[in-house]
């Protein structure tokens, strides 16, 4: 890795830094492909357990490094972080415009700096928002307030991130990273892993899916899990009264699923 990503594993948390504080991290093509890479490794490393990203302080993104051309740089990541199979949390500890926001978006919890700006203004530069903002933005935050950002440019702080659904919480910018951590290592030690990468996957998948067939896959999912190695452990730890020791692997315990399907198909 470059010194453009910072990436610290440790007790089963990945911190992924964007590092360009002279630039306030605007990404680069080459930082946007070491964090991809990043990603692939979080998805795929069983040690890893949940994901933090972030960026040297005071920013946490201004977006896309504006000595590229437009378009060159995308926040449209390989996985994006929805599709990791740990819990990805933003620690939005700065400013966040332009894809900056899209990727935090693209994470499963955010934790936002209640005074920094944040905006989707590529409106106001002649280009559209990407990184899946059109996707994340209405899902998160409802179609009014996704065409009231996205149609205006307009920029707004943390709390109203947090009044419109699109943080989590809004915090003073010192406790943005520490509360992101504390999360990811109660993930990292507490749930079992299995579990929690299938209910991710069925959380960002669900909105597509009739009740009926959300309730068939929360049936097969739980079925599968209870062959799972932890399944077992699960079980072991209640009938002797103890706290579960979890060992079971994402990657080798992942079933097949077909997200192109009209129901996701599940085999063993």
């Amino acid at each position: 890795m470059s010194s453009e990503l910072l990436v610290d594993v440790a007790g089963g948390v990945a911190v992924l830094t964007l590092n360009r504080p002279a630039q306030q991290n605007a990404v680069t093509p080459t930082m946007a492909a070491e964090l991809s890479a990043a990603l692939r490794r979080c998805d795929t490393e069983d040690a890893i357990r949940a994901v933090v990203i972030t960026g040297t302080a005071p920013a946490f993104c201004a977006g896309a490094d504006l000595s590229a051309r437009a378009g060159e740089v995308s926040a449209t990541l390989d996985p994006p972080p929805w599709q990791v199979r740990k819990p990805v949390i933003a620690a939005v500890n700065g400013h966040a415009v332009g894809i900056g926001l899209a990727l935090a978006l693209q994470c499963d919890l955010r934790y936002f700096a209640r005074d920094a700006v944040y905006g989707l203004s590529q409106v106001r530069r002649g280009v559209l928002a990407d990184g899946y903002a059109h996707w994340t933005v209405p899902r998160l935050a409802g179609l009014a307030n996704a065409a009231d950002i996205m149609l205006t440019g307009r920029t707004f702080d943390g709390d109203e991130a947090k009044s419109m659904g699109l943080a989590n919480a809004s915090l003073p910018a010192g406790e943005v990273l520490p509360t992101a951590m504390s999360v990811a290592h109660d993930i990292a030690e507490g749930p079992a892993p299995l579990p929690v990468a299938l209910s991710k996957r069925l959380i960002w998948e669900s909105q597509g899916m009739t009740p009926a067939v959300v309730g068939q896959l929360e049936s097969e999912l739980n079925a599968h899990v209870a062959k799972s190695v932890d399944g077992g452990e699960a079980m072991a730890a209640f009938r002797e009264r103890r706290a579960p020791h979890w060992t079971g692997s994402i990657s080798g315990e992942w079933p097949a699923w077909d997200a192109d399907a009209e129901r996701p198909g599940l085999e063993d």
